[in-house]
């Protein structure tokens, strides 16, 4: 398989690459709206959505009814109503714009997909190979600059909304995301000041951070989360704000904003920001899984090379590679229920509240922790 895609061209294998994003993210976002659902109704005490039932699934016995009662299908609902349903377009709104906001919502969502590795597996000489559809060297570093490009999509669709609402919610995106992107890449430095060690060739891959988690020795096989806790939880807390979810969402707020930026949008279009939400979410809690929880190695200490060679799929490529992905899949599918959790439980800041967090907390605590951790990692190392 490897063989077969090296020798198709370029523009085709670009083009399988993108198609297979596409299939990937786009039911991945939708069942994250059915289970903010799910979650929101089990915090609450409430069934949630249990209604929904294809008549053609309806008679089949037994199943039909659990998944009934499950939500399995209002997945379905969803998707096939925002495809179907009448499409608003306001006469007030910049058509132009109006329309193009939610498209630019989705290009860096999706495409800060590709440098990020999903899985791993062992090649026929013992090394480790990344699954990941761009193996780039500044895997952090394009993950930062493209993914801080989906706030002008907010932006333009508040401006181009040509109201009020929308356009306050456009303003605080934009300085909640100047806000707390400082801070978010602050916190990751130490992670690669610890890794790029003298005399070894710099890097911003995040298949070197999963692998420096998975070394021989106590220190070697720590999780960075355990090594650098503060740099952890400053990149949790920026996450949130860098995803607008509670409760950092300033950029919807319906308490004061009606909607916020979407407040004129509806149907597909207004699906897609929502995609383009549940994309960020992904990639968010990928990043924080390859830079502090390990990557997709099952335990601190443990290493998947470790597990599989104890369990005698180390030579089995493929065996190796699945279990790998499925590892990572769990741990992100376990920090998206994290985010619905806070969503759900912690009460919405209000906007100067979110503004003193990013300025007079997060940033300075981030510097100190760099100034820290340098200090500590320069005494650490052999004298060159």
């Amino acid at each position: 398989m490897t063989e077969f895609l090296a020798n198709l061209h370029p523009v085709l294998l670009g083009l399988l690459k993108g198609l297979a994003v596409i299939v990937v993210i786009f039911p991945i976002a939708g069942a994250c709206s059915m289970a903010e659902r799910k979650v929101s109704a089990w915090i609450q005490g409430r069934h949630g959505p249990n209604r929904a039932i294809p008549f053609w699934f309806a008679w089949v016995p037994g199943l039909g009814p659990f998944l009934q009662r499950r939500g399995a299908f209002h997945l379905l609902a969803d998707g096939l109503k925002f495809l179907v349903k009448e499409e608003p377009l306001p006469g007030h709104v910049n058509k132009f714009y109006y329309t193009l906001a939610p498209v630019i919502a989705l290009i860096p969502a999706f495409t800060t997909v590709t440098v990020v590795p999903f899985g791993a597996y062992l090649d026929d000489a013992g090394q480790l190979v990344p699954l990941m559809l761009a193996n780039v060297d500044i895997g952090l570093l394009a993950v930062f600059a493209v993914a801080s490009l989906g706030v002008y999509s907010i932006i333009l669709a508040g401006w181009a909304s040509n109201s009020k609402y929308p356009f306050l919610g456009g303003v605080r995106a934009s300085a909640q995301l100047i806000s707390y992107e400082l801070a978010l890449t602050i916190s990751v430095l130490p992670v690669f000041l610890w890794i790029n060690a003298p005399d070894t060739a710099g890097t911003l891959s995040l298949v070197r951070a999963v692998a420096c988690q998975a070394q021989p020795g106590f220190w070697g096989g720590l999780w960075f989360i355990f090594l650098m806790p503060v740099s952890a939880l400053i990149f949790f807390v920026a996450l949130f704000a860098e995803t607008n979810r509670l409760p950092f969402d300033m950029a919807e707020s319906e308490a004061d904003l009606v909607g916020g930026f979407h407040t004129e949008y509806g149907a597909f279009k207004w699906s897609l920001f929502f995609v383009a939400e549940y994309s960020h979410m992904i990639v968010g809690s990928g990043v924080f899984i390859l830079l502090f929880l390990g990557g997709w190695n099952p335990l601190p200490w443990l290493p998947l090379a470790t597990v599989a060679a104890k369990l005698g799929f180390a030579g089995h490529p493929l065996v190796f590679g699945i279990v790998s992905i499925v590892i990572f899949l769990v741990k992100i599918l376990l920090f998206i229920f994290v985010f619905m959790w806070v969503r759900w439980t912690v009460p919405r800041f209000r906007y100067d509240q979110v503004m003193r967090i990013g300025w007079r907390l997060l940033l300075p605590l981030s510097l100190l922790n760099l100034l820290g951790y340098a200090l500590v990692i320069a005494l650490l190392q052999p004298a060159r």
